[in-house]
């Protein structure tokens, strides 16, 4: 090609000519992404860079077995690829993560830069593509429409294993605390009322529960990822993609990403509908739900020190004011409602992206992919942070807790079965009244033994199902 300067050579695609920095790995399609879609100002997500790498690695060794590439541009295109996915050329990826287009720019993105690569390799000058073309070698056999949506499967699957590592640690961390907090007798309060005696512990167990409910959706969700429309090329029909590189390429793409993935069966409704990716933001938004909620909980029962709650006491990780000396603010649980509450607009976002394809594919799988893989990643940090710098240093204020069920009203319904509901509740609001204890009472008034409310007011009595009001008293 003739260069334009020594600085420049020029390129030529179906807009026309145009100068492209002579140094650059990217090319001119490339060029006019990033010039047409400066949305967001920042690079696309490493994970996607890597799987779209990847599948370019497979459709070369795929392409070589069948013999639709020469050995040598296959070798070079693989030492391409294998180079980016260590971390080279990433200055050369320069699409916006928000594009039009249904990811070709980012497809042809990938492609220059794994062909001007590959030229060099084999000894050639960059934008040399008689040697190694973008589309006739590096995209042989594809199309963006199953490129892209597999990449983005590919990413989300890979930070998907992540976060399910990290939930299995906070699911671990929060067992433990439900087995070290199993004898601290609290309130239980419903709608923030007082309501009846419950073990710190088992408060825990129940957070741990709903955690071990995500990992199963997330586990869940990994399956929604492993299913490619890779081979459907355009439309999900496969032309132009020949019958042995349609067999062959997702086992080869499982072997070069170690992921188990496996071909859609109806290749065109997977190039059509996107209802995977709503699935596994639902369990991820379901996963934020439980975690924020958990960490409201955190930040009530751990409020005061000296005016509030009190029950719980969070790890102090920095000062919480610039004015009021000694504050401690709850900031890794604010911090992961937060996070939280990102995911949850993510969601919506990815909810009508879905919802707005048309016909045979769906233009709007970048903005899906942009707040999917932040999702998944900005969820596993979050986790990683209120398990190591929380919930492992919580430590209970265990006379607070036990003195909020001594004077609470609360215990009167351990006493109803005893005593009779019309009974317990004048008890009560003599209680409230007096600001006398309903203990001390029911002594007075000789209702019970000492015994008798020393057994119904055992902890494990009233925190524990199944134990009847004979099996108590006998």
């Amino acid at each position: 090609m003739a260069a334009v300067n020594s600085n420049f050579r020029s390129e030529h695609d179906s807009i026309g000519d145009r100068t492209v920095p002579k140094d650059a790995y990217y090319g001119v399609q490339s060029l006019r992404a990033s010039e047409n879609f400066h949305i967001t100002g920042l690079k696309m997500h490493p994970e996607i860079i890597n799987s779209i790498v990847e599948i370019k690695k497979a459709s070369a060794i795929t392409n070589l077995e069948i013999g639709l590439l020469d050995k040598k541009v296959a070798d070079a295109i693989v030492q391409a690829c294998d180079e980016i996915v260590a971390g080279e050329f990433r200055d050369a990826f320069i699409v916006d993560p928000i594009q039009g287009g249904a990811g070709t720019s980012l497809n042809m993105n990938a492609n220059e830069v794994i062909a001007n690569r590959a030229i060099e390799i084999l000894g050639g000058e960059k934008g040399d593509y008689s040697l190694v073309n973008p589309n006739d070698h590096v995209n042989c056999g594809q199309s963006t429409n199953d490129v892209f949506p597999s990449a983005g499967k590919i990413a989300v699957l890979k930070l998907l294993i992540k976060a399910q590592i990290q939930l299995q640690r906070l699911y671990k961390a929060l067992s433990d605390k439900a087995e070290e907090f199993d004898d601290v007798l609290k309130m239980g309060r419903t709608q923030l009322q007082d309501a009846v005696p419950i073990r710190l512990g088992q408060e825990f167990r129940a957070y741990s529960e709903a955690v071990r409910r995500d990992i199963a959706r997330l586990e869940r969700a990994q399956d929604e990822m492993r299913c490619l429309n890779m081979g459907g090329t355009a439309v999900g029909t496969g032309i132009n993609a020949d019958e042995m590189y349609l067999r062959r390429i997702v086992p080869n793409l499982s072997m070069v990403t170690g992921l188990q993935l496996v071909q859609a069966f109806n290749l065109v409704d997977a190039t059509q509908n996107l209802d995977g990716f709503v699935a596994v933001s639902g369990a991820v938004k379901t996963c934020a739900v439980n975690l924020s909620k958990m960490c409201n909980d955190l930040r009530l029962m751990s409020s005061g020190p000296r005016c509030g709650f009190n029950e719980i006491n969070l790890p102090a990780k920095q000062n919480g004011s610039s004015i009021m000396p000694g504050k401690v603010n709850p900031v890794i649980p604010e911090v992961v409602n937060q996070v939280a509450f990102n995911i949850m607009g993510n969601d919506f976002t990815i909810t009508m992206a879905a919802e707005g394809g048309q016909l045979e594919l769906n233009a709007f799988e970048p903005i899906i992919f942009w707040n999917l893989t932040h999702e998944v990643e900005f969820l596993t940090y979050a986790v990683n942070t209120l398990t190591d710098n929380c919930i492992v240093g919580i430590t209970a204020n265990r006379e607070r807790c036990q003195s909020y069920v001594d004077h609470s009203v609360g215990i009167i319904t351990a006493l109803t079965p005893h005593i009779g509901y019309e009974h317990a509740a004048d008890i009560a609001k003599e209680a409230i009244r007096t600001g006398a204890s309903v203990k001390d009472l029911i002594l007075q008034k000789g209702i019970l033994t000492q015994e008798n409310i020393g057994k119904i007011l055992d902890t494990h009595a009233m925190t524990s199902p199944g134990i009847s009001a004979k099996e108590l008293l006998e």
